[in-house]
C-alpha cells in the first residue's frame, strides 16, 4: 500500500558494479524530455534529440538498467489517504548499515539517507495519520537495536517538490 520496492531509489539496485556510468549530452537530453513528461513517446523524444525511436528506446533501457533514472508515477500522498509526512533524524550507536537496511525495508520509509552532522540517518516517513506515525517511530524505529534517539520534523505544508535536478 505504501511503497513499491520496484520503484525504490536504493543505490543497491543499480547495476553499475560500483562505477559511475558516463552520461553523454544526448542521454541528458533524453532525461530532460522524460522529466517534462514521463509518458512522452520515444518517437517524439527521438525527434527532439536527433535519434531514431529504436535508439531512444535502447538508451532509455540502458539508463534504467544502470540505475541512472527511473520512470514512476509520483502521487500526492494526501490524495491517496496518507495524511501525515515527517522527516525523522536518527542518532545511532555503532554501525549504520544494519539500521539503514531495516529502515529501507519499512514501507512507510520513502527516503533513507546516511548523513554527516547531528544525525546519522535521515528518514522521510509517509503515514495514514498521527497514530500510524507514532507507531512507526515509537514501536518500530526506536525498537531497532542501536537507535540512540530520534527527532521528528512533521510536515505542515509542502511548498515545493521537484524531480528536475538530473541534468544540471
Amino acid at each position: 500500500m505504501h511503497s513499491d520496492p520496484v520503484a525504490s531509489r536504493s543505490a543497491e539496485s543499480r547495476k553499475t558494479n560500483g562505477s559511475s556510468p558516463t552520461i553523454d549530452a544526448v542521454s541528458l537530453a533524453i532525461i530532460e524530455q522524460l522529466q517534462e513528461d514521463g509518458r512522452r513517446p520515444y518517437a517524439a523524444i527521438g525527434k527532439a534529440v536527433g535519434l531514431s525511436e529504436a535508439a531512444v528506446r535502447q538508451r532509455v533501457q540502458k539508463l534504467l538498467d544502470q540505475g541512472v533514472m527511473q520512470i514512476v508515477a509520483v502521487t500526492d500522498p494526501l490524495t491517496v489517504g496518507l495524511r501525515r509526512q515527517a522527516m525523522v533524524g536518527i542518532r545511532v550507536e555503532g554501525d549504520l548499515d544494519g539500521i539503514a537496511e531495516a529502515l529501507t525495508a519499512m514501507a512507510e520509509c520513502e527516503y533513507v539517507v546516511m548523513t554527516a552532522g547531528s544525525f546519522d540517518l535521515m528518514v522521510e516517513i509517509v503515514c495514514e495519520d498521527d497514530d500510524h506515525l507514532l507507531e512507526v517511530i515509537n514501536k518500530r524505529i526506536r525498537a531497532l537495536p542501536g537507535v540512540r534517539s530520534t527527532e521528528s520534523f512533521v510536515y505542515l505544508k509542502l511548498k515545493k517538490q521537484t524531480y528536475m535536478w538530473g541534468t544540471r
